[in-house]
């Protein structure tokens, strides 16, 4: 069994998003913190669920997105479920304009982890599963699983 590294254990998983979305594409963004945030991240205190990025102004912002508040902290500890901006290329924010003006695509976040130090948030360009796919999907799974519980005994 491999050894899990630090940025593998502190990372936060939206599970529900691949279940409710088709994955088309995916991006690595920056996201912008206030001091308290990362600490409550480093903590795995984080909600991805129900939570969406936007294109604004032509800037991407993570909506919906809740860091617990840091226990230790102070007056000076951040508001738990504030809009915050992410930070990707011009050429990358010009592509997603093009592609979330198509009918039916949105940006959904996959998961936020850290990359040499810095929090960074994975973005997908994504379309909603229809009712009989997601039932595909758990069919799949349900398959996939009973296969192992067969190879392994």
């Amino acid at each position: 069994m491999p050894a899990v590294t630090y940025e593998e254990k502190n990372m936060t998983v939206n599970l529900k998003a691949r279940y409710e979305y088709s994955i088309i594409q995916t991006y690595e963004a920056g996201i912008v913190l206030h001091g308290t945030e990362v600490k409550s991240l480093r903590q795995g205190k984080v909600n991805l669920v129900d939570s969406y990025a936007t294109l604004k102004n032509g800037e991407v912002w993570l909506v919906g997105a809740n860091i617990s508040v840091y226990e230790q902290g102070n007056i000076n500890n951040h508001e738990p479920a504030r809009t915050r901006k992410l930070l990707l290329n011009k050429s990358e924010i010009r592509k997603l304009i093009g592609k979330v003006k198509e009918k039916g695509l949105t940006l959904i976040p996959l998961r936020l982890y850290f990359k040499n130090g810095k929090v960074k948030a994975e973005i997908a360009l994504a379309k909603g599963k229809k009712a009989y796919d997601k039932r595909e999907s758990i069919a799949r799974k349900d398959f996939q699983r009973e296969q192992e519980r067969r190879i392994k005994y």
